[in-house]
């Protein structure tokens, strides 16, 4: 990383880390050492559940969540609770837009931002069950243009390493191609030219990493990504209001407005749209159809009565892959990720699962499963990540396993959270210089300039001085002299929050200017533009 520090991004949340083998062999994602029933422990293992516990946290869910939403400022919400098969809860819970009266409601159409990853490893396990691919699959088998920046690693990376985060690709590799508009094909293409961790012994949260795994499985079925979700998992579960292409969320009337984050208060306005990362991202849908897809996971595959998942094929998503979170003292646990979801222990000795998803431009959901009590609960909100989901489920979670809640979740989730928030760019807290040196003519600075990894870049002059233009959606960024050949942009993305400014730096010896780099693109040192 060059120029600015590392920030976490969290577009989609989670706290994972990398498969410690020893080495870069694989272990065989199928090989079962176990029964295969989902949530099967020894009761010897567990602390039993708190008589009544379901029952006092479901009396007390409500209470809850509107507590939250108050302390939080999250305009709306909605949770569902399954058990048993069933959704013994379901409720919307304050508005769809600040400012406006329209309530969220059960069949209230949220973005789920990485809530998506789980849904994504669902269909991959479909897939498996259904003989088109194998979690041990090469990549280069279904994708045979792709690449990494090591031959080794582009030779035998898998499916499920890409599903759990353990190919090596750097944290959040591609997003900024995002975030300046190109496409999926041409941000694949380009994780080739970034620099890798060493394979399988290292774990960096990578959207377009996992969305690489999830095209290979949608190229094995012989379908686009969109089409498979839906002929595999949506159309079959009934699940009439999700989807995997955001121009189906915008045609639903009834559905959640982004709210961002903006000096201490949430406002709308923003807009998202994650086609790009579809499957690590993209699922728009509702709480009522979310519990159909839990329900899915918590019968170990089997719907109505027939078996769409094997338990052969769904197991290996949820248990342990990667270290996600490794132990920083011999008294603490570590935390792991599976394919597609966060897997844990909690301190009862019960296996949970789970997944966060968010979008700093206005998103944030979570979901929890506690298959040894065939239990899960689905919170979706319309609000950038401040905790408020993780504080509804952890709350509620508490209840049901102790009969009280164990801490103010909210209390600990909001400042983590809040990192997602930090400004980026090297020029944060900065003050111009009161004397700064002069620059040069601006017409010296005009033209175009060109970068391997991030495409040309435009910079050309109006009436109000100099403009940078990125990307192929051409991002226009106004710029402010800083001193000498250095100036000021405020870039504002998924993952560059309210406040950013980053230094763009032009360099030359005499006369001619040559290159310039762009601090707040530059974390993997790939910011260079040539003239």
């Amino acid at each position: 990383m060059a120029g600015s520090a590392a920030r976490p991004r969290f577009s989609c949340l989670t706290i994972c880390a990398a498969l410690l083998l020893g080495s870069a062999i694989a272990v065989p994602a199928q090989t079962q050492t176990v029964p295969l029933t989902l949530g099967a422990i020894p009761p010897e293992d567990v602390v039993p559940l708190a008589g009544g516990g379901l029952e006092r946290a479901l009396a007390d869910l409500p209470e809850e969540v509107e507590s939250v939403l108050k302390r939080s400022g999250v305009p709306g919400a909605a949770v569902a609770v399954v058990h048993d098969g069933k959704t013994i809860f379901a409720r919307g819970f304050g508005v769809r837009e600040l400012g406006k009266e329209a309530k969220v409601d059960t069949a209230t159409v949220f973005q789920i931002a990485s809530m998506s990853k789980p849904i994504a490893a669902t269909i991959a396990a479909m897939q498996v069950t259904a003989g088109k691919v194998k979690w041990d699959d090469k990549i280069t088998r279904h994708l045979p243009t792709f690449a990494v920046g090591d031959a080794y690693v582009t030779a035998n990376g898998t499916v499920g390493d890409f599903y759990s985060h353990r190919s090596g690709l750097p944290h959040a590799a591609g997003d900024t191609l995002e975030d300046i508009g190109f496409d999926r094909k041409t941000i694949l293409e380009r994780l080739r030219m970034l620099p890798l961790a060493p394979f399988r012994v290292s774990y960096n949260y990578a959207n377009f990493g996992f969305t690489t795994g999830a095209e290979a499985v949608a190229a094995a079925a012989g379908k686009p990504w969109a089409d498979l979700a839906q002929e595999a998992l949506y159309g079959p579960l009934g699940m009439t209001s999700t989807s995997s292409r955001y121009a189906d969320f915008l045609a639903r009337e009834n559905r959640a407005t982004l709210h961002t984050l903006e000096n201490g208060r949430f406002i709308a306005g923003l807009t998202r749209d994650p086609d790009q990362q579809s499957p690590a991202g993209g699922v728009t849908s509702n709480v009522t159809d979310l519990a159909e897809w839990a329900k899915l996971i918590l019968a170990n595959g089997q719907h109505d009565g027939r078996e769409m998942i094997s338990p052969a094929a769904l197991l290996p998503a949820l248990r342990a892959q990667a270290f996600s979170a490794p132990a920083g003292t011999i008294g603490s646990r570590s935390g792991f990720y599976g394919f597609g979801f966060n897997v844990s222990v909690n301190a009862n000795g019960r296996p949970d699962m789970s997944h966060s998803g968010a979008f700093v431009t206005g998103a944030a959901t979570n979901v929890q499963f506690l298959p040894s009590a065939d239990l899960a609960i689905l919170v979706l909100t319309n609000a950038g990540p401040v905790g408020a989901a993780e504080a509804i489920t952890g709350h509620f979670l508490d209840i049901v396993q102790y009969g009280a809640p164990t801490r103010d979740w909210y209390a600990l989730m909001h400042p983590l959270l809040m990192q997602n928030y930090a400004p980026l760019g090297d020029l944060v807290g900065r003050s111009a210089p009161s004397r700064p040196a002069p620059a040069r003519p601006l017409a010296d600075y005009v033209g175009t300039y060109d970068s391997p990894y991030f495409g040309p870049a435009r910079i050309s002059q109006d009436e109000n001085g100099l403009v940078l233009t990125l990307g192929p959606e051409a991002i226009v960024m106004p710029m402010t002299h800083w001193d000498g050949d250095v100036f000021s942009i405020a870039p504002r993305s998924e993952n560059a929050p309210y406040g950013s400014l980053s230094s763009v730096r032009f360099e030359g010896a005499g006369g001619a200017l040559k290159s310039m780099r762009v601090d707040y693109l530059n974390e993997e040192g790939l910011a260079t533009w040539t003239r």
